[in-house]
């Protein structure tokens, strides 16, 4: 195994969390401005009015995305499972 091999897989490894991640965070920072804007109008300032929309809708996002994610996983550790015979040198 050598450097430019790890360097890919190290680079494969933290593009596959960030197509993973992107929904979810995409979903909470839009839940979050939006509350923001309208705690912002209506001069309320409860801490839970913020806390659990995002909860909510990130919850929501993860029972909804759970077959793509599973489906990215399984892709990606097969591949990796495949690349196995390349790692010896």
């Amino acid at each position: 195994m050598n450097v430019d091999y790890v360097l890919f897989l190290g680079k494969e490894t933290l593009m596959t969390a960030a197509y993973l991640l992107a929904p979810i965070l995409g979903a909470g920072l839009l839940v979050g401005l939006t509350v923001g804007i309208f705690q912002a109008v209506t001069q309320i300032n409860e801490m839970t009015l913020s806390f659990i929309p995002k909860i909510a809708v990130v919850g929501f996002v993860l029972i909804l995305l759970i077959p793509w994610f599973l489906d990215v996983l399984l892709n990606f550790t097969q591949e990796i499972y495949n690349q196995i015979p390349n790692m010896i040198e």
